[in-house]
């Protein structure tokens, strides 16, 4: 026989919660300084997973002489080609119209003191490299990988 009670708690429970497993957003914070490198070079993530990546400028020069984002970009795209496209296109944070399809997800720029943040889904199994378009920061390394697996 069928028991409602049975049946119900757990479906109460499922709904409450968001589903059988309730998305949690993982938070990576990045560090950004002067010497144009991010304190993180290498994020692992799950296929489907909710990230949200911080990052934080510390340094004293001004925003328009130094600033940093973060670029997800698709795989096979070169970094540093893709930098020096964007590198007159300050109106776009230096990602040029023509490549804007390469990017899967984007913050804003930071200048000294600030933070910028983006919040997207990992994309399927793979390697995806990051990058800060600021020019001039992705030949001094100021890039990274994105492993999801």
């Amino acid at each position: 026989m069928f028991s409602l009670r049975a049946f119900a708690a757990p479906l109460l429970l499922t709904l409450a919660f968001g589903g059988p497993v309730a998305a949690q957003t993982r938070t990576v914070e990045l560090i950004a300084t002067d010497d144009m490198k991010f304190s993180t070079t290498t994020i692992e993530a799950r296929p489907g997973e909710s990230l949200r990546i911080v990052v934080k400028a510390s340094g004293q020069m001004p925003k328009i002489a130094m600033a940093h984002n973060f670029v997800l970009l698709q795989p096979g795209t070169d970094p540093a080609g893709f930098a020096n496209e964007g590198a007159m296109h300050r109106g776009s944070d230096f990602i040029a119209p023509g490549l804007a399809g390469r990017v899967i997800a984007k913050s804003t720029m930071a200048g000294a003191g600030e933070t910028a943040e983006v919040t997207f889904t990992a994309p399927g199994p793979g390697s995806y490299p990051f990058v800060c378009t600021f020019p001039g920061h992705v030949v001094s390394g100021m890039q990274g990988t994105l492993v999801v697996r």
